[in-house]
């Protein structure tokens, strides 16, 4: 088994290099690279900063609508029983936002950008949120209905803009399936690290890969999955309902108490913020550049905003209007970014566990492993009695954002994967390929010790993929957004019919809206 697996990963070992390449296209040559500023950006976190930009003026300065009306639409009774609810397509949307990102990401832009990475996140998750209205206005104006379901996304809308071709409706479809399905191992590895810091915080005991414990944790997560997955996205929003809160509230009051007890630190967090987003430590590259660069990309890849990878989520809600949901999914950006990843970044920089390296090299050796410097981080500052159970709540935390994110992932595989067929049988071997086959792939590779880098690539190199095919759709489609922004506007929500702003849709037509069943 350990050599088919270690065969599988030498095939795939061409991914990593052009996915790299890919991702920091054009910083590698020294005549873009040398340009102060410019040219520590790559141009995909360029084209989403820009966008975002963009966005935000053109919308008018969309978040602020996002921030009175998401809430209220949130909290509002779902008015028929197609779709799923506002509420469950927040969370279900956050439940993929909201991942292990949110901790070993933001820990990885600090260890190498400075404190001040963290403000340039700021900065590119509140320009992120009118990207995130843009898609997500563009899910519900192309959404279709499945039986008692929406399904729509990246595909649906793409094949639309893109003068109704089939073609490229497909090729979306199966770049984002193999985006989500790769990404499945990944996320099961972290569910493995997760539960085996819990253990060996509680024992003292290193675990074993060859262990009962990991055998356990591997069935057990196979069958949960396959449980959940098998029964249609209505059962996964009926779990991440409750997962996620729980997970988000038990991660946010436990950073909290951490800041509480280190509140003396507070004012020098701030001050480090600011400060090392335009004068970085040494030992941290010295540069503007790099903490920008760090701030930007990792604000930009942990809320998702503008690569189409959470507009299923927004498809598949129940709105009046199409511009709920895009409010609605702008202040998940928000959420993720400027209150998840904070609380991160806060415990990181409070702690500082940086001072004790002598250079930039000891630092990027000492911080190898990101969440170990996280929970280095988090024992730091917390008194010798409350480390050890700190640490197996975060890890537990940690836990339950890798596996909403897996669930989060195959549940999005399976809306996208409407677009090329609604058959039963297609739509259960879809389900059957993620908790079946991709599942139990990452958790065999862990019980055989293995960490197969290079199969994962094929994640990062998808999801740029995603991006440079997303922006230029919403790019075309923005006209549209803006119609349907202007009629919210105007109307204050309210009925609304797609040919009254000069748009022909499957689901916003008068007959539809007049008629769906209570």
């Amino acid at each position: 088994m350990q050599g088919l697996f270690e065969s599988i990963n030498q095939f795939f070992s061409f991914i990593g290099p052009i996915s790299d390449a890919v991702w920091a296209f054009p910083t590698q040559f020294s005549i873009y690279s040398q340009i102060p500023l410019l040219g520590q950006m790559s141009f995909a976190v360029l084209l989403l900063l820009g966008m975002g930009v963009w966005f935000t003026w053109r919308t008018g300065i969309v978040q602020i609508l996002s921030f009175r009306e998401a809430v209220p639409i949130m909290l509002r009774k779902q008015d028929h029983d197609v779709g799923i609810s506002a509420l469950a397509s927040f969370l279900l949307g956050l439940a993929m936002r909201a991942g292990p990102g949110n901790i070993v990401g933001v820990t990885g832009a600090i260890t190498v950008g400075g404190p001040g990475a963290l403000f340039w996140m700021w900065v590119a998750a509140l320009f992120g949120m009118a990207t995130a209205f843009m898609e997500s206005v563009l899910a519900q104006l192309f959404k279709e209905r499945k039986d008692n379901e929406f399904v729509g996304g990246l595909p649906f809308y793409g094949r639309y803009i893109l003068g109704n071709s089939r073609a490229a409706g497909i090729l979306l479809t199966v770049v984002f399936i193999t985006y989500a399905l790769f990404n499945v191992p990944a996320q099961t590895f972290n569910v493995f690290s997760a539960v085996s810091t819990i253990a060996t915080t509680a024992t003292g005991l290193e675990s074993n890969p060859q262990s009962p414990l990991y055998y356990g944790i591997a069935i057990l997560l196979v069958l949960s999955c396959a449980w959940m997955i098998m029964g249609g996205i209505r059962r996964v929003t009926a779990y991440t309902n409750v997962l996620v809160p729980v997970m988000a509230v038990i991660f946010c009051g436990i950073s909290m108490l951490i800041i509480l007890i280190n509140a003396p630190l507070v004012p020098g967090f701030f001050v480090a913020v600011v400060k090392g987003a335009f004068a970085p430590d040494a030992l941290f590259g010295g540069a503007m550049g790099v903490a920008l660069a760090e701030g930007v990309r990792r604000g930009l890849m942990s809320n998702e905003a503008g690569q189409g990878t959470i507009t299923m989520a927004a498809a598949a809600a129940d709105n009046k209007h199409p511009c709920e949901q895009g409010f609605v999914q702008s202040l998940g950006v928000f959420f993720d970014t400027i209150v998840i990843c904070t609380l991160t970044g806060f415990i990181v920089v409070l702690a500082q566990v940086w001072s004790g390296a002598d250079d930039s090299a000891a630092w990027q050796a000492m911080s190898a492993s990101r969440f170990g410097t996280y929970l280095a981080s988090v024992q730091s500052l917390l008194p010798a009695a409350l480390t050890g159970t700190v640490t197996i709540i975060l890890a537990v935390c940690y836990c339950l954002f890798a596996f909403t994110t897996l669930l989060g992932m195959i549940s999005f595989a399976e809306i996208s994967a409407n677009f090329i067929s609604r058959s039963p049988h297609f739509i259960t071997g879809i389900r059957i390929a993620g908790s079946l086959v991709f599942v139990p792939f990452g958790a065999l590779s862990m019980l055989a010790g293995l960490n197969l880098g290079n199969l994962w690539a094929i994640t990062d190199l998808t999801n740029i993929i995603m991006v440079y095919l997303n922006i230029p759709i919403l790019m075309l489609g923005a006209p549209m957004v803006y119609a349907a922004l202007e009629h919210y506007r105007k109307k204050g929500g309210g009925l609304f019919i797609s040919e009254e702003i000069g748009i022909k849709t499957v689901h916003w037509t008068r007959e539809n809206q007049q008629h769906l069943p209570k």
